[in-house]
């Protein structure tokens, strides 16, 4: 069977409101791609945008080769781990990581092994049964990256993830997590507004900049 290569292209698309539109031609078919730029710029919009929940103006997305411009949340294979972990404060752990994968109709047993190999695997082996309110903010972020990878999207999106937490928290976990994406062949585009962090996780750095996304020479 044919592989299908995990990408994300965005083609003339246009985000945002006329005073803030934002254009973007991008394509991301490996690896981490960052985009800088500062508060109201548009990070946000576009990210809402490939996801779903915020219809475009104009311009088209294609995920694996697949036009999504219009294709409801559901059916875009997208992942997103936002700035705060926004677990659900009702489920443990391994129930929050598991929501995603019972929603898809995986078998409950199935889900909950699928689970405990993605806690290993982001450093939290053994987490399951704890309460959300348990975790430090670092591991409440671990466990948001894995719930968002649980269903095995074809792209991942990053807004601002670890910009709540300390500066060395910040750094480590920045770098952890991009190897633990290229590690597990993620497409992911991450949004931040420091370019210390960006130039940390990747070499492909884009900054928004007279309402474009324009690549910063490395």
């Amino acid at each position: 069977m044919e592989t299908i290569m995990n990408t994300l292209q965005l083609q003339d698309l246009h985000v945002g409101h006329d005073s803030t539109l934002l254009t973007a031609n991008l394509t991301v078919s490996s690896g981490i791609v960052a985009i800088l730029g500062p508060s109201g710029s548009g990070k946000s919009t576009l990210l809402s945008t490939i996801l779903g929940s915020q219809p475009s103006k104009s311009g088209s997305i294609f995920i694996q080769g697949i036009d999504m411009t219009h294709a409801p949340i559901q059916h875009r294979s997208v992942g997103m781990v936002f700035q705060d972990p926004l677990l659900f404060a009702h489920l443990n752990v391994e129930d929050n990581i598991m929501y995603g994968l019972l929603r898809h109709q995986v078998d409950k047993s199935e889900a909950r092994n699928q689970a405990h190999e993605l806690l290993e695997w982001v450093g939290m082996a053994g987490f399951g049964k704890n309460s959300v309110h348990e975790l430090s903010g670092g591991q409440a972020q671990r466990v948001a990256l894995a719930r968002a990878l649980a269903p095995r999207p074809a792209v991942l999106l990053l807004d601002e993830p670890y910009s709540a937490l300390d500066t060395d928290l910040r750094t480590r976990l920045a770098l952890e997590v991009a190897a633990l994406l290229r590690e597990r062949n993620v497409v992911a585009m991450h949004v931040t507004h420091d370019e210390a962090e960006a130039r940390s996780i990747t070499t492909s750095v884009f900054r928004i900049a007279n309402k474009q996304l324009e690549e910063v020479p490395s």
